[in-house]
């Protein structure tokens, strides 16, 4: 039990279990996402009440062992290992049961007490999968729940369970070596909330992220005496002990999921299996993915950034949030300098908010919603599948396209997912191409929002120009970056309909981090620019430019503080070209170079730290140095094109 009297309840699964679902059941909307101490992995946090006591729920990070293997892996196991907590609910897939099993026998030789929840019953349902409650509990020792979290079915009684779980019966006896060697390795190691059993097993199959956690705790002769330990082990094997252990593991969870569950009949070719199969065909994928982003961009593009935009700006703000504040600082603040800070040309309401919330808010809102509808259908990982061959062409295989699809949420973010990525090499390259040629939503939104008052051709040659820069820069940095490809594996979840609660839920989540954390971002732009202004400091900044924006780029000099502050913010650099087409500053030659250029253009502050973070100092500074004169030199070549060739897209 925690100090603050509240029992801790972990959540702890396979990726896409549905574990964020049943946290957002049991918390409601009120959690707090932070980084776990001393990583880069977040971790969501809120209180619950179940049964007639309050917890504290911590939605672990996705693993597929506890022997971890990732940065997230290596988290949900050192939560397990050094927090105090009085149950965990392991999120188990139905349909894939073996997957499920592998953790829950790892957890029965922890032996720390949990409670089953066997979620998406739904669809293991829907193709003929069923399950032996009764049998799998018994065999497990554990009470089993069926659950389809989305439905919120079987929850009920998953929470009458949590306050009393139990500690599995399902056991394993290794081969002799690994036997001896485990009863060896017991004395030597410390106490700590798993069995020794369990620790001795991860430091066998090869984990070295306990290595300062038991440096920290046993001297160092007996920590060599463990290395000698797991070395005179492994001398008796040809394959690694890792696979020893994994491959004895899957015999018994496979004889368990034998045992449980059997397939009732064969998957009925429905019309979901029907889109499921042509989402992800090499040739009618295609003119799906054209439709998708044609409804995107009508609901995004047409709807949120030219209705629900103009509404905001022209009523809301124009009309009345701006000539009411206008008045009262007018009348309260005698000030010409401190009345400006609020209120003039770069002040804080009739700049900063206008732009977060009249001009950005509402793109931002509608693509959120477009995104949780994707994700939640299971379309994404058909995707990835779709273009698995043509990434291989830039030393990458389909499931970098998951990263590259969340970047155009927010690309600080998607940089944390690279870790998903199996080797340094796709790390790499994925964070460098989402640097460069990936914008984010509310930068994407204002794009497309400019584009759509233009003409379709505007807006095909700038997807066509991203395109090709995107494959370009991705086939230089695969023969420059060293290392090779990983495979690809992928789970393909089925098809299914979008619960409109979930988007529901997902996109306030979303809006609400939106105003925590972007809104502060265009102040702090705002007073940046205030200050630039009143120092004389933007007009030296507009002639330093001057012989790039103009001469290279054809754009008037006022566009050189858009690209300036897009490095604070890229949105906020997007939303001042938007200000500016829409008085009349920019020819729709200039609207299309403008928007090429600072979606090419540095990434914003924050993603060029977070790139500091996962990849180093050296190689963020390079990425930097390179993306820079590469969205000059892309934007003055269209330039030139354009005004060669005399298209005006008019």
């Amino acid at each position: 039990m925690s100090a603050k009297g509240l029992r801790k309840l972990l959540l702890v699964g396979n990726p896409n279990v549905g574990k964020s679902v049943i946290f957002g059941y049991l918390t409601g909307k009120y959690a707090t996402v932070s980084n776990y101490p001393g990583t880069t992995v977040e971790v969501s946090q809120g209180n619950a009440l179940i049964g007639t006591h309050n917890y504290t729920v911590m939605d672990t990070p996705g693993v597929n062992s506890l022997l971890p293997m990732s940065e997230d892996e290596v988290v949900t196991r050192n939560i397990i290992l050094n927090e105090e907590f009085d149950s965990i609910v392991q999120v188990a897939d139905t349909k894939n049961l073996r997957r499920s099993l592998l953790i829950t026998l790892q957890l029965s030789e922890m032996g720390v007490p949990f409670v089953m929840a066997l979620n998406m019953a739904d669809e293991a349902e829907n193709l003929g999968i069923s399950t032996d409650l009764a049998s799998l509990s018994e065999k497990l020792g554990v009470d089993t729940f069926s659950t389809t979290a989305t439905r919120r079915k079987g929850i009920t009684k998953l929470m009458e369970a949590i306050p009393a779980p139990r500690r599995s019966v399902l056991t394993i006896r290794y081969t002799e070596d690994i036997e001896k060697a485990i009863l060896a390795m017991e004395p030597l190691l410390p106490e700590s909330r798993i069995s020794r059993r369990s620790l001795a097993l991860m430091l066998l199959g090869g984990d070295t992220s306990l290595k300062s956690w038991l440096h920290s705790r046993l001297d160092r002769a007996d920590v060599d005496k463990l290395d000698a330990i797991v070395k005179g082990t492994q001398a008796q094997y040809s394959d690694s002990l890792g696979y020893q252990i994994n491959k004895e593991r899957l015999t018994v969870v496979d004889r368990v999921a034998v045992q449980t569950q059997t397939r009732l009949k064969k998957p009925e070719r429905g019309v979901r299996r029907w889109l499921g199969d042509i989402t992800m065909h090499p040739v009618w994928g295609l003119p799906v993915l054209i439709v998708v982003l044609g409804l995107m961009y009508e609901f995004v593009g047409v709807l949120g950034a030219g209705t629900m935009v103009n509404f905001m700006e022209t009523q809301v703000f124009a009309k009345w949030i701006n000539p009411y504040a206008i008045g009262f600082f007018q009348a309260v603040m005698p000030v010409n300098f401190l009345r400006e800070l609020f209120v003039g040309p770069y002040g804080i309401v009739t700049m900063a908010l206008t732009y977060a919330i009249a001009i950005v808010l509402p793109i931002t809102a509608t693509f959120f919603i477009a995104f949780g509808m994707l994700e939640d259908s299971g379309y994404l990982p058909r995707l990835a599948i779709m273009v698995n061959r043509i990434f291989k062409t830039i030393g990458l295989n389909g499931k970098a396209v998951l990263p590259m699809v969340l970047g155009l949420g927010c690309c600080t973010m998607a940089t944390l997912t690279t870790r998903i990525l199996e080797t340094k090499k796709e790390r790499i390259i994925v964070t460098f191409l989402l640097a460069l040629a990936i914008p984010c939503s509310a930068q994407l939104g204002v794009i497309m929002g400019m584009l759509s008052s233009i003409s379709p051709m505007a807006t095909l040659i700038w997807v066509g120009v991203l395109v090709v820069v995107l494959f370009l820069a991705g086939y230089l940095a695969s023969i420059i970056v060293p290392g090779d490809p990983s495979d690809f594996i992928l789970e393909l979840p089925p098809i299914r309909m979008p619960k409109l609660k979930n988007i529901f839920m997902k996109t306030i989540g979303r809006i609400e981090w939106y105003l925590k954390e972007a809104v502060p971002l265009f102040v702090l732009g705002t007073l940046i620019l205030f200050t630039a202004d009143k120092t004389m400091l933007l007009k030296l900044v507009e002639k330093a430019g001057s012989p790039i924006v103009v001469n290279l780029l054809g754009l008037p000099p006022k566009t050189t503080e858009a690209f300036l502050i897009g490095f604070l913010r890229r949105d906020y650099g997007a939303a001042g070209l938007f200000t500016m087409q829409k008085a009349g500053l920019l020819t729709p030659v200039q609207v299309l170079v403008s928007v090429v250029t600072i979606t090419l253009f540095v990434p914003c502050i924050a993603q060029f730290f977070v790139t500091i973070k996962e990849r180093g100092m050296k190689t963020a500074v390079i990425m930097l140095c390179i993306v820079f004169p590469f969205a000059v030199l892309t934007g003055a070549v269209l330039n030139f094109g354009l005004n060669a060739f005399g298209i005006t897209l008019q």
